[in-house]
């Protein structure tokens, strides 16, 4: 095995262990609180906590320690003016829009085709647990852990080989880590984009911000949106309501209409321009095909089968 295969097969073994640790300690912990407190297994607000505790904060120190055993080097800062976010932002808009679209197609295909019922289980976490849990855990935690384990640190040790191999591995184990089909495609669209801009300024800031924005709409606002949807539904029409509705669809459009102008415009963006890189010469075999990288997504592959067939 050359040293470019063994880099990445390294890489694929840290975020297999990172997976599986994830596991073992919701496991331990799941049970050391069911001897402890009955009442707290069956709690979902309490297992969202534990959740976010053992896919977190517990393995974060060793996935650290693992990653900087390999060198890594930080792409070059630049500032963001507000317009470009802004364009950033109505561009991670109309990913998440679009990722959805596919995951919902796909699910609904095998959900037709196989008596197997595919659910989303975070839209299910998102509907039961407490507004507040969402907007601590969902809407800012997780995007602020998720872009130092997913950007930073992946990136950081990538970048040696261009931005495109970079974005490219950081959309694939963003969206295997996630665990379920339905997530799956929105995660790969955004962790690419989110990879795209954090090549290009340097900075986790940004994509923080624009991670904690997309969460905040889907686990926050929309639940606000749904709500007015229902009493529009089941009541006399309130101006309240209707006025949530009809500002949430036009930020929703507005922001599609511009992303996808500009994703149409930046069709053929010339990403190696980005950063200096190590060229490969078969980068597929590279990358994908070693010891480690087919274990991790393999084991991914297994995770989501085990979520489709219940």
């Amino acid at each position: 095995m050359n040293i470019h295969k063994k880099f990445f097969s390294k890489i694929g073994i840290n975020y297999l262990v990172y997976a599986i640790l994830t596991i073992i300690l919701q496991i331990i912990i799941i049970n050391i609180a069911g001897v402890l407190n009955l009442t707290l297994i069956n709690n979902l607000n309490s297992l969202t906590i534990i959740s976010a505790i053992c896919n977190y904060v517990l393995p974060f120190p060793i996935l650290i320690y693992l990653m900087k055993k390999l060198d890594s080097q930080k792409p070059e800062k630049q500032e963001l003016s507000i317009k470009k976010f802004l364009t950033y932002l109505a561009i991670t808009i109309t990913l998440m829009w679009i990722g959805n679209i596919i995951g919902l197609i796909i699910t609904s295909i095998i959900s037709f085709f196989t008596p197997l019922d595919v659910i989303n289980p975070v839209q299910t976490l998102i509907n039961s647990t407490d507004i507040w849990l969402n907007l601590l855990l969902i809407s800012i935690i997780g995007p602020i852990f998720e872009e130092i384990l997913f950007r930073k640190l992946l990136i950081d040790r990538t970048i040696k080989y261009g931005a495109k191999v970079s974005i490219l591995l950081s959309s694939l184990i963003f969206g295997l880590i996630h665990g379920n089909l339905n997530q799956f495609f929105y995660a790969f669209l955004l962790g690419g984009f989110f990879a795209y801009v954090y090549i290009k300024t340097g900075k986790l800031k940004y994509t923080i911000l624009l991670h904690i924005i997309v969460n905040l709409m889907g686990s926050v606002v929309s639940l606000f949106v749904g709500k007015s949807v229902e009493n529009m539904i089941s009541g006399p029409m309130q101006p309240f309501d209707l006025s949530i509705v009809i500002i949430y669809l036009a930020i929703i459009l507005v922001s599609f209409l511009i992303g996808a102008l500009k994703l149409y415009r930046h069709k053929n963006i010339n990403l190696e321009n980005l950063c200096e890189k190590i060229t490969l010469s078969k980068p597929f075999k590279t990358i994908i095909i070693n010891p480690g990288m087919i274990l991790f997504i393999g084991f991914c592959i297994l995770i989501m089968m085990h979520q489709i067939l219940g």
